[in-house]
């Protein structure tokens, strides 16, 4: 079982497939996960997934030499798993455990649905998982109770989902505006402006005959240029105008129901009538900045397929004014050097000044062209294909630039992880971008200045400047420490006795730091007499911060004062607060206007429990 499961582990994945929670990722989580834990029975205790890969490539390569181009990726997504799953296996085999003895010691021969669900929503448990290690106890697992508990979860993630999309008005709503008006026609693709009719209003939920100023309403109309918010791409702002005077802004649209756009949005001026004639108007700058943003989209995804292989697929986007964010699986960081170089291609592209163009064509016909369509994405017979020349083909259904130069130029902010072999790169796309760049440019302008370096040396220059900072902090702190050695007896002092108990109470010179500070405390600790109670508070101010800690003997402990104590006295003046043990404690506060009040607490306390 572990051969063949390890096999098809490493032909999926050398086929592009990474693990997941749906569709194909899921089968291979599965199996993978499957066979660590078959690993595990049989009595290995370390990561062995390497160690499998590397066997069945060696095994299976002479037939399909291609597995030796990918090996190195193949490994590294199956290493990332198995470290994901293997603290998954340790903490849920715990819940695991405990659930089996409880069902056990109750009699039982089932383990409910509701502990079956908790493995998995909160452990990460397969639920074939876990039916397999409860058949290994003699147990069986309510599979329906399991089931009914993940719909509902569905369910409620779904509702969720629409209701930040769509606010609070209930589909009823749209469904009877849609049975009555029907569906609406976008024409955004050939204008930023057109002539619609209202065939409906939607207030909290409810269909109204009008809506005033200062109402916030969602509005159905029969024919909108409004894109509506879809495939990553944000929805259109915009106005609408009425012939009577009535003025909606329009922020936010949405499709809760196919072929139905809502448009909300306020009324600033006059009453919007169900029925009446408007001029929908989109925020055109704002449309070209994101169409700007979807088409940059396109090009980085050609470009990292090109460079990272047909695996390096779109997993999500959005995309903003000037500014967009591309996901992609991926089992390892991407490198500087090349996101570089797909920046450098995705820029050369725009120089080309590629035609930008749609088309719509049969699913056959996108294929043909080679056309890439987002797995996990619904098409129908026709779909519309966006081309970048002849370099990139993509099903899409959102708005594009004209051409590819229109885009200026493109930038990447960030690249990082947002889960398990995903990762995510952020980028600014036209004005967005060169005004970036501009900003760039002045800061390093300006620290060329200030280093008195070229723009090409900086790096290094900083570098060295760090280093030797830190180096002078470093012989700072030792000078300082030997200055506080030298000095120590006038800054701890002789004590003072209040009762049967040593107190030595002292402020240490300013820009002491707290570690400098403990160390004195220690000094002092050391010559208090044997047999003789002595406890301690010393305070010092570092950059504004007040550092304190005290401290107690045993025998001062014995007598109810405690280093904690002592600390919970002080910290109220100080502005701060801290903790420790009985014997030494330390804390920090913000005013230091208050050391004198604090001193002067602690050493009423040690007055009150010492008798002095």
């Amino acid at each position: 079982m572990v051969a063949d499961h390890a096999r098809t582990c490493v032909f999926l994945i050398g086929d592009g497939v990474i693990p997941g929670n749906e569709g194909r990722g899921y089968v291979l989580r599965r199996l993978m996960r499957r066979t660590i834990r078959m690993m595990r029975l049989l009595g290995a205790r370390e990561a062995t997934m390497e160690q499998l890969v590397d066997a069945t490539v060696l095994t299976m390569a002479p037939q399909y030499p291609e597995l030796n181009d990918t090996a190195n990726r193949i490994r590294q997504t199956a290493v990332g798993e198995e470290t994901a799953f293997l603290q998954t296996l340790r903490t849920g085999t715990t819940i695991f455990d405990t659930a089996v003895s409880e069902v056990r010691s109750g009699g039982g021969s089932q383990l409910p649905g509701e502990q079956a669900f908790a493995l998995h929503d909160t452990y990460g448990f397969p639920i074939d998982l876990t039916l397999e290690m409860a058949a290994e106890q003699g147990l069986s697992v309510d599979e329906d109770g399991f089931r009914r508990l993940m719909q509902q979860q569905r369910e409620r993630a779904k509702a969720d989902s629409q209701a930040r999309k769509s606010g609070v008005a209930a589909v009823t709503a749209y469904r009877d505006i849609l049975q009555a008006g029907g569906t609406t026609t976008f024409t955004g693709y050939d204008e930023a402006q057109t002539e619609s009719t209202v065939l409906g209003i939607v207030q909290d939920a409810e269909t109204v005959p009008a809506a005033r100023v200062g109402d916030h309403v969602e509005i159905v109309l029969d024919r909108t240029p409004f894109y509506a918010e879809a495939g990553g791409q944000l929805g259109d702002h915009g106005r609408l105008r009425s012939s009577d005077g009535a003025l909606v802004e329009i922020y936010d649209v949405q499709t809760p129901v196919p072929g139905l756009f809502i448009h909300r949005g306020e009324v600033l001026d006059g009453e919007l009538v169900t029925g009446s004639t408007v001029i929908s108007e989109i925020d055109a700058a704002r449309r070209r900045a994101i169409s700007r943003a979807h088409t940059a989209t396109h090009m980085i995804h050609r470009a990292f397929r090109e460079r990272l292989g047909d695996t390096a697929t779109q997993m999500g986007s959005e995309n903003a004014p000037g500014r967009l964010r591309f996901d992609f699986p991926s089992p390892a960081p991407v490198s500087g050097a090349v996101l570089a170089e797909v920046e450098q291609h995705v820029n050369e592209v725009l120089i080309d000044d590629l035609v930008v163009s749609a088309q719509t064509m049969t699913q056959d016909e996108a294929r043909a062209m080679g056309a890439m369509a987002l797995f996990g994405e619904k098409y129908g017979d026709r779909v519309r294909v966006i081309s970048v020349g002849d370099w990139a083909h993509e099903l899409c259904g959102g708005t594009h630039a004209q051409r590819s130069g229109q885009l200026g130029v493109v930038t990447f902010l960030s690249e990082g992880s947002i889960g398990a072999g995903v990762r995510r790169v952020e980028a600014l796309v036209g004005a967005d971008a060169y005004q970036f760049l501009a900003r760039e440019h002045l800061l390093v302008t300006r620290l060329s200045e200030l280093v008195k370096a070229p723009a090409d040396q900086l790096v290094e220059r900083v570098e060295r400047t760090i280093a030797s900072l830190k180096d002078a902090e470093r012989e700072l702190s030792r000078v300082r420490s030997a200055q506080l050695a030298a000095s120590v007896d006038g800054i701890i002092g002789e004590g003072q006795d209040l009762g049967d108990v040593r107190l030595w109470s002292f402020q240490a010179p300013e820009g002491t730091t707290g570690g400098d500070l403990r160390e004195l405390a220690m000094k002092a600790k050391g010559r208090a007499r044997s047999g003789v109670p002595s406890a301690l508070i010393g305070i010092a101010v570092d950059a504004g911060k007040v550092a304190v800690v005290t401290a107690a003997s045993p025998d001062a402990i014995a007598l109810g004062i405690s280093a904690s104590d002592l600390l919970q006295a002080a910290a109220p003046h100080i502005g701060g607060r801290g903790g420790g043990k009985p014997d030494f404690a330390q804390g920090g506060g913000t005013d230091a206007s208050g050391i004198p009040a604090a001193l002067a607490a602690v050493e009423q306390l040690v007055r009150e429990r010492a008798g002095g």
